[in-house]
């Protein structure tokens, strides 16, 4: 059954000095959360062979945290501003035009639209669907499975949330 990852980039800096927020680099806790969930992942069988990550900083510097986690599995790194920000809807027709032989699949942009994407798709389907709901933090993971073939016909009720990880799940800070 394909899976569809959503995890929202480690923690920012919006400390000194002041910056665009497309800008915007990780913190000291970001940087020790995004290798941390990655190595928890590839612990825990989540091997995306496609990743979708924003092109804003803070994104691209999560991956660069992460990737070395996935190194045996070499996925396809796609790079793309379209996830910047991305709303439900923005998000949706990204997904929708995957090819329908990716089996897993990793989004890493931003909130409020993973949390609301990833919400609208499970709509109350699955394990820890309420602390989602409560709360979608810094370097979380959301994993939602899919049937086969209906990546095209995403749409809301339609997945399984399988996997609500935090940082604060996994490591102690």
């Amino acid at each position: 059954m394909p899976i569809l990852h959503l995890f929202r980039h480690a923690k920012s800096n919006r400390d000194d000095p002041p910056r665009e927020d497309h800008d915007r680099p990780l913190s000291a806790r970001g940087r020790k959360a995004a290798p941390a969930m990655a190595s928890w992942m590839a612990e825990n069988g989540v091997a995306p062979r496609l990743v979708l990550v924003s092109t804003a900083r803070r994104t691209r510097e999560t991956w660069a945290l992460m990737q070395e986690a996935f190194a045996a599995q070499r996925p396809e790194v796609l790079f793309e501003a379209g996830l910047y920000l991305a709303s439900v809807d923005e998000l949706l027709v990204r997904l929708r035009r995957l090819p329908a032989n990716e089996r897993e699949v990793m989004v890493i942009g931003h909130n409020p639209g993973l949390q609301d994407l990833a919400i609208a798709l499970s709509a109350g389907h699955g394990t820890d669907h309420a602390r989602l709901a409560k709360k979608f933090p810094t370097a979380a993971l959301c994993s939602l499975e899919t049937e086969a073939g209906t990546r095209s016909r995403l749409g809301e009720g339609r997945l399984r949330l399988v996997r609500f990880v935090r940082p604060s799940d996994i490591v102690d800070e």
